[in-house]
């Protein structure tokens, strides 16, 4: 007679993952913005919409202007926000009046969202999560703090429906939704810099600059010869991460300022006078980067490839060069380690510029793997 079976236990339905595990009913590792099982497995990762669940408020009253954006999903761009005001928030050095120099890319955020939803809720997402994130001025302590969870909660839920949204433009992928992918992709990095999720803005930034690079948005060199691109109209990603990056810190700089009246060791203030010259230097690469791209957008023969090669060769070797100053201090402040997420980033847009090869692609993804392990320990 055979033994009987144990009972059952009862286990608690797990409602925190991506909503693709919970539907194969599998454990999520809940990986932002998508899970590594759906990407591993090539599989749409239709995000996290249950997981701000909690955060509902239609059971009590919402505030201005939240309600407004709540009743209306199809909200316009405009009523959104200006031009001006999305240029400020697309970073939070902005709060320390540090001109960011987007205006183009806040104006084609805001065409664009006009039409597509995944850009509109990242919007949203931005916006109130940026005004709760701003100090608020003397004489509007009333009622404030109320205000703010509303809006972090609110911008929480704006971001899930983005991710939702971005998810199924991912899944068919055409020169609207690429385009749209990529705007969107520009939005969601400032929201996770707004929410001091490092880890998920690498995230972010990597795969942005992938699907640039997969797409080819500029001409490239093969075995061949010089290929036209393949999708000219994308939005510049990678410009747009530049820019973020190489506006000035003043936070940071403040911090330090702070720091070193109160230090007394030598080598402390020695390593803190020499930052801001590694600082300025990293940016200047990043500038000619910049132009770099400008001019690969408008290559017409292969004599101008090779040329713009060994421009490409220079800024690489000048990357090389300042990291080596930088490892020659031995800091490692959290300074220091945006800094060297700066390096990352303008080597691996500059490495998958022009050029094509198996050895490149092995090259990027491990550029990519350190990047993204900088940003999670920042994140720490």
């Amino acid at each position: 007679m055979p033994a009987p079976k144990p009972a059952s236990r009862s286990r608690t339905k797990v409602k925190t993952g991506c909503a693709t595990c919970r539907i194969r009913k599998i454990k999520c590792d809940e990986a932002k913005p998508f899970c590594e099982k759906c990407v591993k497995t090539g599989r749409k990762c239709d995000g996290y919409e249950s997981v701000f669940r909690a955060f509902s408020s239609t059971s009590q009253p919402i505030a201005k202007p939240y309600a407004t954006a709540l009743g209306h999903d199809r909200v316009k761009a405009e009523t959104l926000l200006s031009s001006g005001d999305l240029n400020r928030y697309f970073s939070t050095k902005t709060i320390f009046d540090v001109e960011l120099s987007c205006n183009e890319e806040a104006e084609q955020v805001l065409q664009a969202a006009l039409t597509n939803d995944s850009i509109r809720h990242a919007l949203l997402s931005l916006r109130a999560l940026r005004e709760n994130f701003e100090p608020k001025k003397e004489g509007h302590a009333s009622g404030v703090g109320e205000q703010q969870r509303l809006s972090y909660n609110f911008g929480l839920q704006q971001y899930s429906k983005a991710l939702t949204c971005l998810a199924s433009n991912l899944a068919c992928p055409s020169p609207d939704s690429l385009k749209s992918t990529l705007l969107c992709c520009q939005v969601l990095i400032s929201v996770e810099q707004v929410r001091g999720n490092f880890a998920a803005m690498g995230l972010h930034v990597i795969r942005g600059l992938n699907i640039l690079r997969e797409y080819r948005a500029r001409p490239y060199l093969t075995a061949n010869g010089l290929k036209t691109a393949r999708h000219s109209g994308l939005p510049s990603l990678d410009v747009f991460i530049i820019k973020l990056f190489a506006a000035p810190c003043k936070f940071t700089e403040r911090q330090t300022l702070e720091a070193s009246s109160i230090l007394t060791a030598p080598v402390e203030t020695n390593d803190r006078k020499l930052a801001p010259n590694m600082r300025a230097q990293l940016t200047k690469v990043g500038t000619s980067t910049i132009a770099l791209l400008e001019k690969t957008k408008d290559i017409q023969s292969e004599e101008q490839a090779q040329s713009l090669l060994l421009e490409r060769k220079g800024l690489l070797d000048g990357l090389d060069s300042w990291l080596g100053a930088l490892e020659s201090l031995q800091s490692k402040s959290m300074s220091d380690n945006f800094l060297r997420i700066f390096y990352l980033i303008l080597k691996i847009i500059l490495l998958g510029t022009l050029e094509t090869s198996p050895n490149l692609d092995a090259k990027l993804k491990e550029e990519s793997k350190q990047l993204q392990g900088l940003a999670n320990l920042v994140n720490q």
